[in-house]
C-alpha cells in the first residue's frame, strides 16, 4: 500500500546539511567492535487516522518481538503524529511534538515531504513503514554504536506523586563527545494498546499499537567528555489516566543536533510502582 503524503511546508529545493556536526560523538573502538555494537534505534511515525499505518504498526510490533530474527538487537519507538486528525478520527496518542520531530528528520534527511507510515533508522536512513524488506535492509546496514551503560535502580523508578513517575539513571555513554555535544533522551512508551476506531479512514477497525511513545524528556546535554565518564540525571514523566506499569517501558538514546543516533538502551518498568 502506498504511504500517505503530507506537505512539510518547506520551500522546494531547500535541503538541510545532513552531514553537519556528525563528529559530535566518536567511539574509541575498532571497526569490528563497532560492528558488534549495541541496539539499532527504529522510529515509526504513524497515525490511527492513516489507512496505511496499521500495517506498519504490525510490522514494528513483530520487529520488537524479535520475529525477524535479526543478528542485531533493536529498540523500537512509535511516534503518533497529529496531522491526519482532520480526516475524522483524532488519534488518542497523536501529538504535535511528534509531528515536529518528524519534520526535523525531513530536514536532516533532505526530503521534500512528510508521510505516514515512515520509519527512521538510527536517524540516518528511512523507508516506508510497511515495507518489511526495506526495513530489514535499513537495520542491517545501519551504523552501530556501543550501548550506553546506564543503570537504573528499582528505587529510582518511583511515583514522586500519584500522577508523576520519576526515573533516575547513572552510567557512561561509552562514546567520546566533543564540543558540539549530544542530548541524552529518555522516552516512556506503552504497548498492548487497543482501540475501536469509530470514524475516519480506519472506521470500524480494531487498531492495535505497541511501543507508543507517551512522553519524551531530555536527561541531559553532554559536551567534551570521555567515553568512560559517568553521567547522571533524573527525568519526571507526567502520567496519563489508566497508566499501567506492566505495559510500559523506558528507552534511552543519545542523539546529536544533526539527529544522528549514537547508542540506545531500553528498560522495563517494575510492575509494582
Amino acid at each position: 500500500m502506498a504511504p500517505r503524503l503530507f506537505s512539510c511546508f518547506r520551500k522546494h529545493g531547500d535541503r538541510a546539511d545532513a552531514g553537519a556536526h556528525e563528529s559530535s560523538a566518536t567511539a574509541d573502538l575498532t571497526a569490528e567492535e563497532m560492528k558488534r555494537g549495541g541496539p539499532v534505534l527504529v522510529e515509526l511515525f504513524s497515525s490511527q487516522g492513516c489507512a496505511t499505518s496499521p500495517a506498519a504498526e504490525l510490522v514494528v510490533s513483530r520487529l520488537g518481538r524479535g520475529d525477524f530474527q535479526l543478528e542485531m538487537p533493536v529498540v523500537v519507538l512509535a511516534f503518533h503524529v497529529d496531522y491526519w486528525d482532520y480526516m475524522g478520527w483524532k488519534d488518542p496518542y497523536g501529538s504535535s511534538q511528534w509531528t515536529v520531530r518528524q519534520k526535523a528528520y525531513v530536514e536532516s534527511l533532505g526530503l521534500d515531504t512528510m508521510f505516514t507510515p515512515q520509519v527512521v533508522v538510527q536517524g540516518k536512513a528511512h523507508c516506508v513503514g510497511n515495507d518489511e524488506n526495506a526495513l530489514v535492509t535499513a537495520i542491517t546496514e545501519a551504523p552501530r554504536f556501543p550501548a550506553p551503560s546506564f543503570q537504573v535502580c528499582i528505587a529510582s523508578f518511583q511515583r514522586s506523586s500519584p500522577d508523576c513517575l520519576q526515573v533516575s539513571l547513572t552510567g557512561a555513554l561509552r562514546m567520546k563527545v566533543d564540543s558540539n555535544g549530544v542530548n541524552v533522551m529518555v522516552a516512556l512508551y506503552e504497548s498492548g494498546l487497543v482501540n475501536d476506531c469509530e470514524r475516519g479512514e480506519n472506521r470500524g477497525r480494531v487498531l492495535s499499537n505497541d511501543y507508543v511513545v507517551r512522553k519524551l524528556e531530555k536527561l541531559c546535554n553532554v559536551k567534551d567528555i570521555s567515553a568512560k565518564k559517568t553521567v547522571s540525571g533524573t527525568v519526571n514523566f507526567p502520567l496519563w489516566e489508566g497508566f499501567n506499569a506492566s505495559k510500559c517501558g523506558v528507552a534511552l538514546f543519545v542523539q546529536n543536533n544533526s539527529h544522528q543516533m549514537f547508542g540506545s538502551q531500553s528498560f522495563q518498568l517494575p510492575r509494582d510502582i
